[in-house]
Formats: structure tokens, sequence, C-alpha cells
């Protein structure tokens, strides 16, 4: 089997599970598409442009189909949960589409199609559905950082999102099977996780809220650093901000999306918060953290988004001074709240407004990195720099920043080490590592 992910760190993950199911029925992962008998898509729904690279990924896999006839073509996720069969009729190549609730079935579909590449079957799930995956331990693709899922699904219902329409309803994991894989990765020489969950910090396991799980996983020995992804505004709560401060092993990193700076947007987006409640929380995370990396996500362009909306969003920005940000121009979705609202703002003055926050968040980011330089950090080595030299490698410290540094050999993949920093560039902290050698 050949597989490709498109989408967030839950989808990657999904993907580890489906390699485990696969390879306890027989199958062994083909290091290209060329060489496989199945090839499967994993996929996100969450904006229009990931999609559309789907299906331009498929129309790239028809060559596999005309030089060999019997090989199976799947697509999973939640681009398969809300097309469905009308997947397949756009694109005859799908021979079953395959909902992110159904992968227990994939054996069984395989079977029925039994590599006839003119079979065809659609699978979906209902929304209702309770299943976590917790008794199935993840094919891990990283040897650095392991992501563990802890709850799946969402019940925010924000207007423009898709998510609890492909994933359902939120459901929590047991936290002991949970602290189970995490032992279970400690075993295997891994010292960082990151927990996963549509709305990780809305988890509750009976009386076991996020904030008491978090602990308890930074409690295992052997775990050095533990990150979360992705939270709610609504549901950061005191314990959760105490945790991360007092937790050594909580890495002092946040995920915590805004999408807009404007009141009247964020209601319309029905987010559930307002601009001075989440200025509070930031200004509260800062004076408990002060060293936290603090990171969010934006949407420009919603409906009805004036360009007095924008310059809140603008506002915030200069405001909270953020380490980094993820911006996007807003995609309706079919089947959404927000879907059915009139668009008002053209496509090129999103790009604009999109153009306009990336400026000012590489200044901030730059600025923020700066700061950093003369200070010694503590970084987990991630491997060779992609961009740089041979002997230039990379890691992140815990608040998420990218550090590279020389090795020289001294340094294996996984390692934990004190880095000086001497130079920031873009989002990059460049240093040396930290011995009497070196600096």
């Amino acid at each position: 089997y050949y597989m490709e992910t498109f989408g967030c760190q839950m989808n990657k993950y999904d993907s580890e599970l489906v390699a485990t199911i696969l390879e306890s029925n027989g199958y062994e992962r083909a290091r290209t598409a060329a060489e496989s008998d199945l090839i499967l898509v994993n996929t996100c729904s969450v904006r229009d442009h990931a999609e559309q690279r789907v299906k331009n990924k498929l129309d790239n896999f028809s060559q596999y189909r005309q030089k060999n006839p019997q090989i199976t073509i799947g697509i999973l996720g939640c681009m398969a949960q809300r097309l469905g069969s009308t997947l397949m009729d756009e694109k005859p190549i799908v021979n079953f589409v395959l909902g992110p609730d159904g992968y227990r079935s994939l054996p069984d579909i395989l079977n029925k199609l039994n590599g006839n590449g003119h079979n065809h079957i659609a699978f979906q799930n209902p929304y209702e559905g309770d299943e976590t995956y917790a008794d199935i331990y993840p094919t891990r693709f990283s040897d650095i950082n392991a992501w563990v899922a802890i709850m799946r699904g969402c019940n925010n219902f924000c207007s423009y999102c898709i998510v609890p329409y492909v994933r359902g309803r939120e459901r929590s994991r047991k936290a002991e099977s949970v602290l189970e894989e995490v032992r279970q990765l400690v075993r295997a020489n891994y010292k960082e996780v990151t927990l996963l969950g549509q709305n990780v910090n809305s988890y509750l396991d009976g009386n076991k809220d996020f904030a008491s799980l978090i602990s308890d996983v930074a409690d295992v020995e052997g775990i050095e650093r533990v990150r979360f992804a992705t939270s709610h505004p609504k549901d950061m709560s005191d314990a959760l901000i105490k945790a991360i401060a007092q937790h050594p092993a909580i890495c002092k990193h946040i995920h915590l999306p805004v999408q807009c700076g404007s009141n009247a947007i964020l209601q319309a987006m029905n987010r559930g918060y307002t601009r001075e409640h989440y200025l509070k929380l930031i200004d509260k995370i800062r004076k408990q953290i002060p060293e936290v990396g603090l990171y969010t996500d934006i949407i420009v362009g919603f409906p009805g988004e004036s360009d007095d909306d924008f310059l809140d969003t603008v506002r915030l920005f200069e405001q909270v001074q953020f380490d980094g940000a993820f911006i996007f121009k807003y995609s309706p979705r079919s089947g959404t709240a927000a879907a059915r609202l009139k668009e008002t703002v053209p496509d090129e003055e999103k790009t604009r407004r999109l153009q306009v926050l990336n400026e000012i968040q590489k200044k901030i980011t730059v600025a923020r990195n700066r700061q950093l330089i003369g200070r010694r950090l503590d970084v987990l080595v991630e491997g060779p720099s992609k961009k740089r030299r041979a002997d230039q490698w990379m890691g992140r410290t815990d608040s998420n920043k990218i550090v590279v540094f020389e090795n020289h050999g001294k340094l294996q993949k996984g390692e934990l080490t004190t880095v000086f920093i001497t130079g920031a560039e873009g989002q990059t902290l460049f240093g040396q590592i930290d011995n009497d050698d070196d600096v």
C-alpha cells in the first residue's frame, strides 16, 4: 500500500492508525505509488483548496491505473465523508470512499473489491458514532514526536466549519487508554508527545478534564515534552494555564485560534467569546507563563467583514504580538451555516487582507525571535536541516521555535541539548551547541 495525507495533525494520526490496520492484515508499505497494489489518500475538507489538491492528485494517479488495471484507489477522511459517492462520480478512478470513523472496515472493503479496478464502494458513517480507536496503537511515521489522539469530533459548530459534520460529535477516549499509549511510546524511546483533538481542551473522561489528563501524561516517567493541539479560547481553563506554567514537561507553547478581532464577526462565526475575553485570556497566560510561545489562526474575508472589522483584527495582532499565525482566506463549505450567507468581500480584497496580516506577523515574529539572541534554550534535536548545509541540524524549543545549529556528529535525533542563540532570520533561530568548545 501507498498512502498520502493531506490536512491537520489528526489526519496524520489517522493515517498511522490505517497503517496499523493494513499491516495487521498482511499489507506492507510501498516506497512509491508506482510500486503499490493499493493507493490511499487521506483527505481534508476544511478549505476548498485542500479538496482541489486531492482532486489534482487523483488525476496524477490515473497513470498507475493505466499501467495496472487491478490497482485499488481509495479516498479516506473528511473529504470522503463529506462527498461520499459523488466523489466517485466525479473521479471514476476512485474505487471506494471511507469516512474517518470507518477505518476498522477497511480490510472487509478491500476483500470485497478484491483487486478489481472497476468495482466501487461508498462507505460513510453516522455522525452519532462513538469510535475512538482506543485499542489500536498506531504505526508511527515520525521518530521524534508522536501524536496521541485523546478525543474526536467537535460540538462547537462554528458557522464556517465543516468538522462537526464530517467527524461527528465530541467523544473522549478513556484516560487510562491514553496513558497506556504514552507508556508504550516511552518504551519505543519517544521523548515528546502531542495530545490531539479537534477541540482538545474540552476533553472529559468522567471527572478527569484536560488539565488533569495532560498533567498525568507529563508525569509518565521518560516523557520529557508534552504538547497539545488545537485548543478553543472558551475552554482554556485556569487549571490548564496553571498546569502549563508549573509542570516542566508541558511545553510552553499554546496554539489558540482567535479567527478574527471583531466582535461582530466573532458572533457571526459562532465562536462563543468576545475580543475582550480573548485579550484577557492572553494577558492571564502571559502573566503566568512569561516564556510562552503563542500562535493563532485567522480567517479573513468572512461574509460581512467590513474594513473596520478587519482593522480590529490588525489592532489585535499588534496588541497580542503572536509568535506565529496561520492566516487563511474564507472559503465557504457547503452544509455549514456560513455557506448560506452572502459573500461581501471580493477575492482580491481577501488576498490583500491576508497579505497585510502576513506582513505584520513577519515583522512581529522577527522582533520576538531577536529578543532571544544571547539566550540559552533547550532544543529537541529533530535531524538535518532541509534548507541548510549537511552539517547544519535543526530542532525545536519547547515554545515551538525552530533552531538551526551546526552538529558535526555530536548529537543524534531525539536528544535534548542546550543551544546558545546567535541570530534570528524570519521564523528561524540560529545558534551553537552550548558547551565549552563551541561557546
